[in-house]
């Protein structure tokens, strides 16, 4: 077999156990691997390949996310759900093994279908938030796959979303440049946050959008063409902006720190306070994404992919552990 030229990893999720990791590609093709084999004592090669491989879309996906008991993907104006048991059962995968959710803009009678960047679970409700590229972010009812409603504000297609739970809030991140706050409740946006226009923040040479934004209660993560900054949702201010190279994809907070992917080939490690504490070296030439799993105290890791067919894994956020690759 030919070897895959170019393959980019844009996606990943842990199952519900915390013993499997799904990761999507360019191609749109799922595999899944099983942590327990990776990390067990005895692992050999083989333990780093997936266990499973099908193709689930026909472009890249570019976002995965892990419900209770499904594995939802997105493609090209498409989610698809994929029992976690069935996966797990490691069956041949046939599209009768799935139910389809078709994705279209209601109002749009074209046939150009957006690309879905980003999809997250809205737990007050059990909805499914989706943001892509037509600019709007469509909520679905999860127990009855339909959509229930649109919300329209952003002026260019979305990149990023995330949930504050406790507040009932929404936040999307576009190629406006703009961070919108959502009430979940109303579907009305009450913030509207423009990063690029902080001067701290401003990076023009790279541009306004914002790739990546993330929440830990009052404190907000953002970045994309403007650095990586945090904000106080409070105040609405930037408090700590962070010296970063090239333009942040994905960023976490994790225990009193804050883990960031981008263009660059490692995990950057900052402090809260905006000081860069380490770059941990990784195997692609740039990031797409970071996943920490927490569903599992025996396989809790860190994985990382990008421009490569190899998936990092550290077991110790000091350095990589082994590569899983597709």
């Amino acid at each position: 077999e030919q070897p895959l030229l170019h393959m980019s990893v844009f996606s990943q999720s842990f199952s519900p156990c915390g013993r499997f990791l799904a990761a999507g590609n360019n191609y749109g093709e799922i595999a899944i691997f099983s942590l327990s084999a990776a990390l067990s004592p005895d692992a050999t090669n083989l333990s780093q390949k997936p266990v499973l491989l099908f193709t689930a879309h026909e472009g890249p996906i570019f976002s995965l996310l892990s419900t209770d008991c499904h594995l939802l993907s997105a493609g090209n104006g498409e989610i698809s759900a994929w029992s976690w048991t069935e996966l797990i059962k490691k069956v041949q995968i046939t599209v009768k093994d799935n139910f389809f959710f078709f994705f279209s803009g209601q109002q749009k009678s074209s046939l150009e279908i957006p690309e879905i960047n980003s999809m997250i679970i809205n737990p007050r409700d059990n909805s499914l938030v989706v943001g892509g590229g037509d600019n709007n972010i469509h909520i679905m009812d999860l127990e009855h796959g339909a959509f229930k409603s649109v919300l329209h504000g952003h002026s260019d297609y979305i990149h990023c979303i995330t949930v504050r739970e406790r507040e009932g809030e929404i936040l999307s991140g576009g190629e406006d440049g703009a961070v919108r706050i959502w009430d979940s409740r109303t579907g009305q946006s009450v913030h509207c946050i423009e990063v690029y226009k902080y001067e701290d923040c401003a990076r023009p040479q790279y541009g306004k959008w914002i790739s990546c934004v993330t929440t830990d209660s009052d404190w907000m993560l953002c970045g994309g063409g403007p650095s990586l900054s945090l904000w106080h949702l409070r105040s609405l201010s930037p408090t700590s902006v962070f010296p970063l190279t090239g333009c942040q994809r994905q960023a976490a907070f994790y225990q009193d720190m804050i883990l960031a992917v981008g263009e660059g080939p490692f995990v950057s490690h900052c402090l809260l306070g905006g000081e860069v504490k380490a770059e941990i070296p990784c195997t692609p030439q740039s990031l797409n994404t970071l996943q920490l799993n927490t569903n599992s105290t025996e396989h809790r890791v860190l994985t990382v992919g990008g421009s490569s067919d190899h998936i990092d894994v550290f077991t110790n956020l000091s350095y990589r552990a082994f590569s899983l690759s597709f």
